[in-house]
């Protein structure tokens, strides 16, 4: 609960009063598996019961491999080596962390002319300006997420664009600043982190980290990529092409740099598609949204969510509801919705960002019941007009909710492999992606809409557009995510200095010279502060899950097999399951084989037909 109030309401959950929390009850939770007895009664019990059920294999595997990662078994001078090293890569991970967030908070730079604000949508300049009011400068260019992407997409200044674009990336490179310089830290983690590894018997960090992955191994994880690369990298240079022609055409007379890139193709999908997100957003009003939501979710799962009114909560705007399953007349899990976003008072990363905290898992030891909070940053309602949501956040409220679902339908009995606990890391996020893959369906997505003056629902032209506008630009967007994810793997399987990785990489990927400044990598804070050291390639796999998942219900309209046949499969397979059973056999119960990168690839308009067209 002291996240959901950390993330809903930080004036109640200051950050320094939930950081020290947030410590306490990480430690409390790792101790069981940080427990000699414990870990040693696993692997006696393991080879002492001779018939144990698939989820209880699964509990005491995960006993003992989490022992194992934390080195109970390490003996002597090793034990107190790994201590070293494990204390160490702590320092490393904070001070990292550290440098990247004061370096993102140091720069800004003013505008006050009105013409370059002139094109940007009202969130974006009234976040910018520093009076607060959209149509009144002068506006501030920071490099907080929240402004920074916009901004690049919105910004018809070239020269504004390219101050932005090498602060972001050079802002930890020491080149302005020798306080904020991460190179050293950066080095000093990675051989922490292959040291770590090889004391507990692995050949590398990314080795060690397959331990938890359904991948299973690194050259899985590399055969899958270079699969997407084969296809991503011809259509990326296609896709560079047209782009360059179509801002030649509009008086752009350069050659389109990195920092050009965010914006013409913003201005190029809004010429092909006619799209623009703050038009569209007049069809989403949040109440009509969420309502279409749950019974999509009723529909297709068979439950019923309900609102409870005399629940207490954080804040007015935050509502309970009860999940009931159609066989059971009582509750069987809940969650808080806190959609809006509060000044001072709520965490803000990206207008479209939204959190799902797991608040109780399953247990049916003790009967409880799972409960989630699920918190966005969504306009509130103003001047009589109810809070209107891009796409971009209506997907995001889906990909959530998704989410949250694996974690409050679970039937597992146990709460370390119920709902999303002890799920491999690349298939943790694969139902929330599978249910944004409903928003690509014309009848789902004709329910949800509906203009908040007239309720008309958004026109099947652009309708037809949204599948259009996914696939803008696949090639090149998919080739970023491809190029950091086997840079993370890269750096944490070689001993090359990072620069060197990143030079050999580079042009395997990306089309676009590298810049010399360019020092990208050291911000990169995911990899390096937060747990996806080894791990950034997850983010990936689960869309390649996700989109094999959805596409069974493409199959099944195709030849008009029941939907909700399918549906119940998806509910008893991966919402059931959820970490008590590997998710490469939960595919398999669900689609009868193994997975294919081919459902992603064609989602993105990327099969050899089109690139070869």
């Amino acid at each position: 609960m002291a996240k959901a109030l950390y993330l809903g309401n930080s004036s109640l959950m200051p950050t320094k009063s939930y950081i020290q929390i947030h410590e306490r009850a990480h430690k409390a939770r790792s101790s069981k598996f940080n427990s000699i007895p414990i870990y040693y009664a696993a692997v006696e019990e393991k080879n002492r019961l001779k018939k144990l059920t698939d989820e209880e294999q699964r509990l005491l595997d995960k006993y003992i491999l989490e022992g194992k990662l934390n080195g109970l078994d390490v003996k002597g001078a090793k034990r107190d080596r790994l201590d070293n090293i494990l204390n160490e890569l702590q320092k490393q991970r904070s001070t990292i962390r550290q440098k990247v967030s004061v370096a993102t908070k140091v720069f800004s730079s003013i505008i006050n002319n009105e013409l370059v604000a002139k094109e940007f949508p009202e969130s974006l300049a009234k976040a910018m300006s520093i009076n607060h009011e959209a149509d009144k400068g002068p506006w501030k260019i920071t490099l907080q997420p929240h402004i920074y992407e916009p901004f690049m997409q919105y910004c018809p200044d070239r020269s504004l664009r390219w101050n932005a674009w090498q602060a972001h990336v050079q802002r930890c490179s020491g080149y302005t600043n020798k306080d904020f310089e991460t190179s050293t830290n950066i080095e000093k983690l990675r051989g922490y982190r292959s040291e770590q590894a090889s004391i507990l018997g692995y050949d590398s960090f990314v080795d060690m980290s397959m331990e938890t992955k359904m991948a299973g191994s690194l050259e899985n994880v590399i055969n899958v990529l270079d699969n997407l690369l084969t296809t991503a990298r011809p259509m990326q240079e296609v896709e560079l092409d047209t782009l360059q022609n179509y801002a030649n055409d509009r008086g752009f007379d350069s050659k389109l740099e990195h920092w050009d890139i965010p914006y013409w193709q913003r201005k190029q999908k809004w010429s092909l598609y006619s799209f623009d997100e703050n038009k569209i957003r007049e069809y989403f009003p949040l109440p009509k949204v969420i309502n279409s939501l749950f019974n999509l979710c009723s529909n297709l799962f068979k439950i019923q969510i309900v609102e409870r009114s005399d629940t207490h909560t954080w804040h007015k705007d935050v509502k309970y509801y009860d999940i009931y399953d159609e066989t059971y007349n009582k509750p069987v899990a809940g969650f808080y919705l806190d959609p809006y976003a509060r000044e001072d008072e709520k965490i803000r990363v990206y207008d479209d960002a939204g959190w799902h905290v797991s608040i109780r898992q399953k247990n049916f030891a003790t009967s409880t019941q799972p409960l989630s909070a699920l918190i966005f940053n969504f306009q509130p309602p103003s001047d009589g007009k109810q809070s209107l949501l891009t796409f971009k956040e209506v997907s995001a409220l889906f990909q959530r909710f998704g989410h949250a679902l694996r974690h409050l339908l679970t039937t597992a009995n146990y709460s370390e492999v119920a709902g999303l606990s002890n799920v491999e890391w690349d298939a943790a996020e694969v139902c929330g992606q599978v249910m944004t893959h409903w928003l690509y369906d014309q009848h789902t997505v004709q329910s949800i809409s509906g203009h908040y003056r007239t309720d008309e629902p958004l026109p099947e032209e652009i309708i037809q557009n949204l599948q259009n506008i996914r696939r803008h630009m696949a090639g090149y967007d998919l080739c970023k995510e491809l190029y950091l994810s086997r840079l993370d793997l890269e750096l944490h399987s070689k001993k090359t200095f990072w620069r060197d990785v990143v030079m050999e990489l580079w042009p395997k990927y990306n089309v676009l010279p590298f810049d010399k400044y360019d020092s990208h990598l050291l911000s990169f804070t995911k990899i390096f502060s937060e747990e996806w050291g080894a791990a950034y390639y997850c983010h990936l796999w689960s869309k390649m899950i996700a989109a094999d998942i959805y596409s069974a219900f493409d199959e099944a309209r195709e030849s008009n097999q029941d939907i909700l046949t399918i549906s119940r499969r998806y509910r008893d397979t991966f919402l059931a399951t959820g970490g008590s059973c590997h998710p490469s056999e939960v595919f398999r119960r669900f689609r009868g084989r193994d997975p294919s990168p081919h459902a992603l690839l064609n989602n993105l308009g990327l099969t050899k037909k089109n690139v070869n067209e």
